[in-house]
């Protein structure tokens, strides 16, 4: 009961955020993003995982960061990109 209501909780602070079903599958990267955003990542291979954190922000973890190539996700349309330590990077993508 208590996981439900703390459920609920979250999802009307963060609507965009918290599923709505706990057995929604989970995508690719390959499915989630452009394929030039996917490339100038590094590839596949490079992404350990990603995360809407709000409507236009992704959080997006990194084996390897200096493999990010930031001038082909300029052109891909990712008006900002973060790199921080740990491998994490936050891409700005905007509402498309």
């Amino acid at each position: 009961m208590f996981e439900k209501f703390q459920q609920a909780f979250w999802k009307a602070l963060t609507p965009d955020l918290v599923a709505d079903q706990a057995s929604t599958p989970v995508a690719t990267a390959e499915e989630t993003l452009r394929p030039e955003i996917v490339a100038a990542l590094g590839g596949e291979g490079n992404l350990k995982s990603h995360q809407r954190v709000a409507l236009t922000r992704l959080r997006v973890a990194l084996n390897d960061s200096a493999r990010v190539d930031q001038s082909a996700l300029r052109a891909a349309g990712v008006a900002g990109v973060m790199i921080l330590a740990g491998g994490v990077t936050h891409l700005l993508l905007g509402l498309d």
